[in-house]
């Protein structure tokens, strides 16, 4: 009996133990967000303020994005990447879900080598091949004018599938094959198999798909930087949010970057709340490779 309400009241100190870490834990990274949410409603200049909380509360900030922007010309750089990113994860969706189904289903000669060599080349930072791809977009006219948002959106859906397309392969292989080969038994093509039953019963990795490519182009610099150039009318935000923290620039602007900080975080945050229930399934699914 004492040794049942010693074990009791370890298990009780250990609850007690792992809630004060969880809850410190979660203080440490609700921190900076809540900080820059308060910095967004800071109406001193400046980088360094005097106080954590700010004295005053003031709207000028999200003002001014929409209305200042004769330098900064926010709305445009937020409607740019909007576009990108939807565009870049429509591509991206079907050139993942096309070549896991194709990793998954099909048997051909090449198939072990190339899931070998995609996973190689996954392994290595995209940047690392940057100058070549701009050479190659400058080679075929794409970098002039509008067409660097078409570069963009080409080059975010063609990148996505380097290693991204394992875990979709991963959620495809949980899937009996008997119901494909049922399918083919009733004369269903392959193309039906993969619209009409693969689909179907893959929306959990189908939304993680859509999640991710959507996020990749929203946050990007550097693949942007490199395309974009100095135009400042097709810079996406990540750009355009970068030049508002230059020498020249920071004391005005340095509270309006926070404010278009939390202006860039809502579309994404939205889109984790309405699908997050999908995402955790698509990951909990994607375990087989």
């Amino acid at each position: 009996m004492a040794n049942t309400k010693r074990k009791i009241t370890r298990s009780k100190v250990n609850n007690v133990i792992v809630h004060i870490i969880l809850a410190v834990l979660s203080l440490i990274w609700v921190a900076p967000i809540l900080w820059v949410i308060m910095t967004s409603f800071r109406p001193e200049k400046g980088a360094y303020p005097t106080s954590f909380f700010p004295k005053t509360w003031t709207l000028a900030n999200y003002e001014k994005l929409f209305t200042d922007t004769a330098v900064f010309n926010f709305p445009r750089w937020f409607g740019n990447t909007f576009v990108v990113a939807v565009f870049s994860c429509i591509l991206s969706t079907i050139f993942l879900v096309c070549i896991a189904f194709c990793m998954s289903r099909l048997r051909f000669k090449m198939r072990k080598p190339f899931l070998n060599v995609a996973l190689i080349l996954g392994m290595f930072p995209g940047f690392m091949s940057i100058m070549a791809v701009y050479y190659i977009m400058k080679g075929l006219n794409l970098l002039d004018g509008p067409l660097k948002l078409v570069a963009l959106v080409l080059l975010y859906s063609g990148g996505s599938g380097i290693l991204n397309f394992y875990v979709a392969k991963g959620f495809f292989d949980t899937i009996p094959k008997t119901i494909d080969e049922a399918a083919y038994v009733d004369g269903a093509s392959k193309w039906h198999v993969l619209t009409r039953i693969t689909i179907p019963l893959s929306k959990p990795i189908i939304i993680y798909t859509i999640l991710t490519s959507f996020i990749a182009p929203w946050i990007d610099f550097i693949l942007s930087k490199v395309i974009i150039g100095t135009e400042s009318k097709y810079y996406t935000v990540a750009i355009g949010m970068w030049n508002m923290l230059e020498r020249e620039n920071v004391y005005q602007w340095y509270t309006t970057f926070f404010a278009a900080a939390v202006i860039v975080s809502i579309p994404v945050a939205i889109i984790f709340l309405l699908m997050q229930r999908y995402y955790t399934d698509g990951m909990a699914g994607a375990v087989k490779g």
